[in-house]
This record gives structure tokens, C-alpha cells and sequence, in this order.
């Protein structure tokens, strides 16, 4: 059996312009930003045509206020202001490096080294210490080494969380300084 279709109307994103106005009156602010006051909508219609703008409608209500303006033009505007906020704005992203207490030398310093790259990237570290079997009774080790990171990278990041245990893991996160 077949659904039956719905008659969907998109709805229109942002403020109501020119024809999409359908109220008897407006408070009416010009180009310069005048307030001309409280004016029909056919004469407000009537002013934009001849001005040869947009009717937008700033602040709805029983009487929305509405302007005169270039609506394209302002729209493209705030589409830019907005890509320059975004292009600005710092994103983090949190890497993960996972040891066991009982690390060899040469791993440990492979683990470091992906650690420093990642500080260097400007990202945050959760540093991750997994505890199996009998290595949950030696806890002591695994504060030992996430201590050692941390010394390591004193000159490059900050602790932002100290190590705690949470089940079998022991997690420390550390932040670039810069």
C-alpha cells in the first residue's frame, strides 16, 4: 500500500519580507534608520517600491516593525560576519594515547613522541593508563608514569585534569600552554 503524499509547504528561514507581510500596519523605520511611525502596509509597500528596496519585517509582533533596507545586500552581509566569526573560533580536538604500567623504554618514548606532535598541533592529550589482571594491585606504577609525562611536557602543556582512576583505567588530559 502506498503512503500518502503530504502537501509540505517549506517553511521560510529568517524574517518575513515585502508581500509575506500580512498585517494592516506597520511602524515603519526608513534607510537612515528615521522612525517614520505607524503607516499602512500598502503605503509602507508603496515607499519601498519607490525607494526601490525591501519591506523587512526587524521586530514581529501585533505591530512588527519593519525597515527599509537592501534585503539581499543585508542578508550577504550577515552571511560574511558570520564566516568571519567561524574562521576565527578555535576548535580543540582531544587526542588519545594509551599505556599499560608496564611499558618498555622504546614504546614509551614512540607514545611520547606522538604526544609532543600533538601538543605542538595545538590539540589536548587524554593521556589513558589501562590496568589488566594483577597490575590493578600496582596502581602506584601507573602514577608514577603518568607523572613522568607530565614532567616531560611541563615546558609544552599545562595538566588540565589530574590523574584519577575510573574502573581499571587511570586518565590524566594535559593542554597546550600556547
Amino acid at each position: 500500500m502506498a503512503r500518502p503524499q503530504r502537501n509540505t509547504v517549506p517553511t521560510k528561514e529568517g524574517p518575513r519580507t515585502n508581500e509575506d507581510i500580512n498585517v494592516v500596519s506597520v511602524r515603519l523605520i526608513n534607510e537612515e534608520g528615521d522612525n517614520i511611525g505607524l503607516v499602512s502596509i500598502q503605503a509602507a509597500m508603496g515607499l519601498a517600491d519607490e525607494a526601490g528596496l525591501d519591506l523587512v519585517e526587524v521586530s514581529p509582533g501585533e505591530t512588527p516593525v519593519c525597515k527599509l533596507m537592501d534585503f539581499g545586500r543585508a542578508r550577504f552581509e550577515a552571511q560574511k560576519k558570520a564566516a568571519k566569526a567561524r574562521k576565527k573560533q578555535k576548535t580543540f580536538e582531544i587526542k588519545e594515547i594509551k599505556m599499560r604500567p608496564n611499558i618498555d623504554q622504546h614504546d614509551y618514548e614512540v607514545k611520547m613522541r606522538a604526544v609532543n606532535k600533538f601538543l605542538n598541533a595545538g590539540d589536548k592529550v587524554k593521556v589513558t593508563m589501562r590496568f589488566r589482571g594483577r597490575e590493578m594491585a600496582h596502581q602506584e606504577l601507573g602514577m608514577k608514569l603518568l607523572n613522568k609525562v607530565r614532567d616531560e611536557t611541563e615546558e609544552l602543556a599545562k595538566v588540565e585534569q589530574h590523574p584519577k582512576m575510573e574502573g581499571r583505567q587511570m586518565t590524566m588530559v594535559i593542554a597546550p600552554t600556547k
